[in-house]
């Protein structure tokens, strides 16, 4: 093949090349607290129905018994696998959040790590280096177009394509050349439309990207054995730029200083298992309820001031009447009510009896979204909302919130994140088993063989 330096190159030397030695202390830390981070969404995403669906068809397809399934501990081969676990990781919109001009949750790409590294015998220290790989290129994606593709029509697992066939070529040790036939493939597989978030959803809205994961995989499997594919696909005819014209794509952006610095540490936590533009609009709800003993039955009105793209995609009429948890998750007047009735908003707010609620119900009409233009020259640096209730005897209550929690400007500690980490993992597992994947993971460079560690993960 030509050797020409395409973008798709450069990408594949930063993967194949980058050195754990040569990565800043608190990058391997980030690395280390995502994975811990991950692995707890999804525990908690155990015994959820569509999870049972994914890994009943995840069973019936059998496979070599390459990687470990998180949870039920099933063996397959790394391709159903990576698939079966990113989904875990992603089902309860509980996982980490990057959004810039674009928005992405890089860890749904750590199961093509996990999984990889597990069939080709690797060690934790391998795992971290895949882990840095996803993060640096995949945040570079959502910085790379403006406006970003989700603002023209297109899901972030378009972008998503065109990274996990990098993290899953290293774990199994393809060359540089592999690689960019790997790029190929991959980004020639997984374009998304952004209906998938828009409207009624479905499972659809956890299912996007993970597909997109486990494209990678397949793409480094195929060009491991010498398929080829396009190595212009990113900035060739008809390749990504060529095909996607309405943003203004910036190529530097996605290649200048790979390897010199590393953009895990701006990535953020969620604490909500929610849309992450709900994030900050929950935060103000839940102080303003806590510092004024506000009673949700004397709430009679709720004014939400947010981002232009939140008041679309987060309020429109189906989100109104949400009645699955893809949905609700995506509501943000749904994400308000509950707010204000339990002053947090934990997983259990999305099951499927309290949909129901008639309380949230009760409230999902007082509930009023605005676009608030002056907020929209400070996305993405600040994540603005303001909330406004007003009860029936009349008082009347307003907080802003720039930074949501788990944002780097107001981060999650430590113990914080373990704490999350409990919180789902002690649905299935006691306290000893919590306790040694904690210690595993802070010290998962001493780990000579990943699948010690996977098999930690199993219920």
């Amino acid at each position: 093949m030509s050797h020409t330096r395409s973008i798709s190159r450069t990408m594949a030397e930063f993967a194949a090349n980058l050195k754990l030695e040569d990565v800043p202390a608190d990058a391997i830390k980030e690395a280390k607290r995502f994975l811990l981070d991950s692995v707890g969404c999804a525990f908690g995403a155990l015994g959820s129905r569509d999870m049972q669906i994914a890994h009943d068809y995840t069973e019936a397809l059998g496979g070599a018994p390459e990687a470990t399934v998180i949870g039920s501990g099933l063996r397959t081969n790394a391709v159903n696998a990576a698939l079966m676990n990113s989904l875990l990781v992603r089902a309860l919109d509980y996982n980490d959040i990057y959004w810039k001009q674009d928005p992405s949750h890089p860890s749904d790409i750590i199961p093509a790590g996990l999984a990889c590294a597990e069939k080709a015998g690797r060690g934790g220290a391998d795992v971290l280096s895949a882990i840095l790989i996803g993060y640096e290129l995949e945040m570079r994606w959502c910085l790379a177009a403006d406006p970003g593709v989700r603002e023209v029509g297109w899901h972030h697992a378009t972008l998503t394509q065109f990274v996990s066939p990098l993290v899953a070529g290293r774990m199994l040790g393809l060359t540089v050349d592999q690689m960019v036939h790997a790029v190929g493939i991959g980004g020639s597989a997984r374009n998304t439309f952004g209906c998938v978030v828009a409207g009624h959803l479905s499972n659809m809205k956890n299912t996007a990207d993970p597909m997109a994961v486990q494209a990678g995989v397949i793409a480094a499997e195929l060009a491991r054995r010498g398929y080829t594919g396009p190595a212009l696909v990113i900035e060739g005819r008809e390749g990504l730029f060529d095909t996607i014209r309405n943003v203004r794509w910036d190529q530097n952006v996605l290649t200048d200083g790979l390897g010199k610095e590393f953009l895990i540490t701006r990535c953020s936590y969620k604490a909500y298992p929610t849309e992450y533009l709900t994030h900050s609009p929950i935060s103000a709800t839940i102080h303003l309820c806590k510092e004024h003993n506000i009673n949700p039955v004397e709430i009679g009105k709720v004014t939400v001031k947010t981002l232009r793209r939140g008041a679309e995609i987060l309020s429109d009429p189906d989100k109104y009447k949400p009645t699955t948890r893809e949905t609700a998750d995506h509501s943000l007047p749904y994400c308000i009510a509950v707010a204000c009735i339990d002053r947090s908003v934990l997983p259990t707010a999305f099951h499927e009896e309290r949909l129901k609620d008639p309380a949230i119900w009760r409230l999902l009409p007082r509930i009023q979204v605005l676009a608030e233009p002056a907020f929209e020259g400070l996305f993405p640096k600040v994540q603005p909302a303001e909330v406004r209730i007003t009860t029936a005897s009349g008082g009347v209550h307003t907080r802003r919130v720039d930074y949501a929690k788990g944002d780097p400007m107001d981060p999650m500690s430590d113990a914080e994140l373990v704490a999350k980490f409990r919180s789902q993992a002690g649905l299935w597992i006691d306290e000893a088993r919590q306790d040694a994947i904690i210690e595993a993971t802070w010290a998962l460079e001493e780990i000579a063989d990943i699948g010690e560690y996977m098999r930690l993960l199993v219920k």
